[in-house]
């Protein structure tokens, strides 16, 4: 019988067997097709660019509805009165989230009082002070914000999005 002879196996041929089946794991798993090259690519593609509105349309912690990249995917634009990182605008203080949880897609609500994104399903809230990071809850990643460029008109435009956006494979259209 096979099994048997596993008795006669010592520890250290054991150890050694098992080194070179992981080590033999890791060097398969480093080989990259020109498929998997080429998908992995698209799959870090970014969004096209979309006007979403211009400087002179928002108020100081007041969203502007928006839809990025698509209708399909609503959100907001949101000028917080302070410079952040990642805002743009004169002021650096021009931000954009997408508005879908990500934990379960639940439509989120703004809180000007805290500066913060709730979500009636599950209670995750996430702080739009410091990127959209997930503060408390249920989701397991933070708010998708999405990255903006102004240019000499005020227009405000979004040209891709941090993290994976709710109901979406990848995040390219």
């Amino acid at each position: 019988m096979k099994c048997n002879k596993l008795v006669d196996v010592g520890r250290r041929q054991f150890l050694h067997g098992g080194a070179m089946a992981a080590a033999g794991a890791a060097a398969a798993a480093v080989v990259v097709t020109p498929q998997q090259a080429q998908a992995a690519a698209m799959a870090q593609a970014e969004y096209p660019s979309n006007k979403l509105g211009n400087v002179s349309d928002l108020t100081v912690n007041e969203p502007m509805d928006i839809e990025y990249p698509d209708a399909d995917s609503p959100g907001v634009l949101l000028k917080l009165g302070q410079a952040v990182d990642d805002g743009v605008g004169p002021d650096g203080d021009i931000v954009a989230f997408s508005t879908l949880c990500p934990h379960k897609g639940w439509p989120l609500s703004y809180n000007g009082d805290d500066k913060t994104f709730n979500c009636p399903g599950h209670f995750s809230r996430f702080d739009a002070e410091v990127g959209g990071q997930q503060t408390w809850g249920h989701a397991t990643s933070n708010l998708p914000q999405f990255t903006l460029r102004v240019d000499a008109n005020g227009d405000i435009f979004a040209e891709g999005a941090s993290d994976l956006i709710f109901g979406r494979p990848s995040n390219v259209l």
